[in-house]
């Protein structure tokens, strides 16, 4: 049974029902058309012939006016994206693989389309009303003698007219394959809007990304100074209680932080957001930043030489979130250490340094190469032009930024 799959496939598949009505409804798009094109062609060439009879001059004037008419609704804005939703739902096939476009402009190529799609349908039409009448008729033979003479005929009737039906169904069936086939081509994107498609991915990959690193680096860094403080809180809370009242201050404090962060990354997704509610901390925040940093009870050296409001915003905004992913990664792999931090600020550059010692690994590692940070600086700093450099000793690890610009003072 395997081996007629193939030969049967058609009779029975649904696709070849679908296409079939997609047929039917392109001849009957196409009766209108057609009827108007002739009276018109009747009338023109209408000199001295006896009524009823157009002549050849007028068919051919009016497959001429069809397919101008064909080609100037096809041109009507709509149209091809109504196109395109029919094709999708009654074909299938590869056109529902091909990403449609939100700005589908009527093309040469949707007027060729529509062209194909009518004309075939007619043709479908057409021999979908002579078949199904004369299989209608074979069927009935051995009830109705008189059309034929012998009873061999008679009893020959239905088995014709099921090889009739037959016939039609493959040839609708080949019809939908070549529309199938041809619809990616004609009604799928242009490649202007291939690559407009493309620039506007790339524009929403980069969004997510800018939002994963924004969230890594807020609420990565709060967290990591929210967990020291409580722990060294609970730890302290009976010997020196000061000190553990301060901590669940500061940790007030860092929530009250992430929360503004947290409100400046979903502003980012809100597309009716006009502007940030919560504006992005940048390098005037740094003494906030050090400040939470030494509440863990970890004793950064910071020097800062420079004047910080002489670095643009844009570059000062990445340069805080470097410096706080930075700082983040050394208390998270080296509590309690003294991590120290440089920054170097002329007219035209920045250089940032922060320097942490490595305590000694207990465990193996267990995911190689750089993590989601160090990954989410390194991109910060291509996306402004600078360079980012991480490089561990024995001893230390040493991360450095460098930023240039043009001084515009």
């Amino acid at each position: 049974m395997r081996p007629l799959t193939p030969v049967i496939r058609p009779l029975i598949h649904a696709h070849t029902y679908r296409r079939w009505a997609y047929l039917v409804i392109g001849g009957a798009l196409l009766m209108p058309f057609a009827m108007a094109a002739l009276v018109l062609a009747t009338l023109i060439t209408q000199h001295g012939r006896p009524a009823g009879d157009p002549g050849p001059t007028a068919i051919a004037l009016a497959t001429l006016l069809c397919l101008a008419l064909l080609t100037a609704t096809a041109l009507i804005p709509g149209v091809r994206n109504g196109q395109t939703h029919l094709a999708r739902a009654l074909l299938q096939g590869p056109l529902t693989n091909t990403p449609h476009t939100r700005t589908s402009r009527p093309t040469a190529r949707s007027a060729l389309w529509l062209c194909l799609h009518l004309l075939l349908g007619m043709a479908a039409s057409l021999a979908t009303m002579v078949a199904l009448t004369e299989a209608a008729m074979l069927a009935t033979a051995p009830l109705n003698p008189q059309p034929y003479s012998t009873p061999a005929q008679r009893l020959l009737g239905p088995l014709l007219a099921l090889l009739l039906v037959a016939a039609l169904l493959y040839t609708i069936a080949l019809l939908g394959h070549l529309l199938t086939r041809t619809a990616p081509h004609l009604l799928g994107p242009t490649p202007t809007e291939r690559l407009a498609a493309a620039h506007a991915h790339a524009h929403t990959l980069a969004e997510r990304a800018r939002l994963a690193r924004e969230l890594h680096d807020s609420l990565g860094h709060a967290l990591s100074v929210v967990t020291l403080q409580a722990a060294t809180a609970a730890r302290l809370l009976d010997t020196d209680p000061d000190f553990a009242r301060n901590a669940l201050t500061h940790i007030a404090d860092q929530a009250r932080t992430a929360t503004a962060d947290l409100d400046h990354a979903l502003g980012i997704l809100r597309e009716d957001t006009p502007t940030d509610r919560t504006p992005p901390p940048d390098l005037t925040h740094l003494h906030h930043l050090t400040q939470a940093t030494r509440h863990t009870g970890t004793d950064l050296t910071c020097h800062i030489t420079g004047d910080i409001h002489r670095v643009p915003a844009l570059l000062s905004r990445e340069a805080y979130r470097i410096t706080q992913e930075a700082l983040t990664n050394a208390l998270r792999h080296a509590p309690h250490h003294t991590p120290t931090l440089t920054l170097h600020i002329t007219p035209t550059d920045l250089t940032l340094n922060v320097t942490n010692p490595r305590p000694p690994r207990t465990r193996p590692r267990t995911r190689p190469g750089p993590g989601r940070g160090i990954t989410g600086m390194q991109e910060r700093a291509h996306l402004l032009g600078g360079t980012l450099t991480c490089r561990p000793t024995p001893t230390h690890w040493h991360l450095t930024l460098h930023l240039t610009w043009k001084d515009t003072r």
